[in-house]
């Protein structure tokens, strides 16, 4: 079993439901369904092109899947969780776009936000006691030769080559689009997302996601508000 820290927006929120639909599947309700109709795109095309984001459900990672380390509990994760959530302050990322990262179609910042970069670093630094190490299998699957000397270096150190400052926040909507379908989907998403677009995005919970067994699909297993008031966040900051 391996677990992941993502966020993700609540079940009931629109974003959830409208991504559940593109996908295919609500990882909140483990319930699949049937693909969209969409102009110009076959839909065993599209049931191909989104195969990984339906089977990890519609997310952001944050700590990447992980199995957990000799000695730790499910229950002192979620523990561990509860505690994080509940002394976070949710924030808004200012402005959400569909974006591209390389040939991947995804929720994404317009640019990079330091706050959103630090909560992220937050989270990965918090919850690694919690992360066995990657076995030589895992490594390979990163492929690290491909990597940059910094993606290596936080391969290495913390299970996932995208954290701290080569963390990019985005919840992924495909998988690798040929450039010759791009405009078309690109399309697509801005108007199936038309009301996520452009518009912020509230930070403001966390999800627990596990995988039972290796390939099988993720599904959430708790799902916790940023619980902590502004102000509190505030005046800790000016404590500290």
């Amino acid at each position: 079993m391996r677990y992941a820290i993502y966020f993700s927006p609540a079940p009931t929120q629109p974003l959830s439901k409208a991504a559940a639909a593109w996908l295919g599947r609500d990882a909140f309700r483990g319930e699949n369904y049937a693909m969209p109709d969409v102009a110009g795109i076959e839909p065993d095309t599209l049931r191909d092109l989104t195969a990984d984001p339906r089977r990890y459900g519609f997310h952001a990672t944050l700590k990447a899947p992980f199995t957990l380390a000799d000695g730790r509990t499910e229950a002192e994760l979620i523990s561990a969780l509860e505690a994080f959530a509940a002394g976070s302050a949710p924030f808004s990322i200012p402005n959400a776009i569909v974006g591209q990262l390389g040939r991947f179609f995804a929720l994404v910042p317009d640019q990079v936000y330091p706050q959103l970069q630090a909560f992220a670093s937050r989270v990965v630094e918090t919850f690694e006691p919690f992360r066995a190490p990657l076995s030589e299998a895992d490594m390979a699957r990163r492929k690290p030769d491909r990597l940059t000397a910094s993606e290596r270096a936080n391969l290495d150190r913390w299970g996932y080559p995208y954290v701290h400052d080569d963390f990019r926040f985005h919840m992924t909507l495909t998988g690798q689009v040929d450039p010759e379908l791009a405009d078309a989907m690109r399309l697509v998403l801005e108007q199936r997302f038309a009301a996520f677009h452009n518009v912020p995005l509230a930070i403001d919970g966390l999800a627990l996601f596990v995988e039972p067994a290796r390939g099988e699909p993720f599904h959430v297993h708790r799902w916790l508000p940023l619980a902590l008031h502004a102000d509190h966040a505030d005046h800790r900051k000016t404590a500290s």
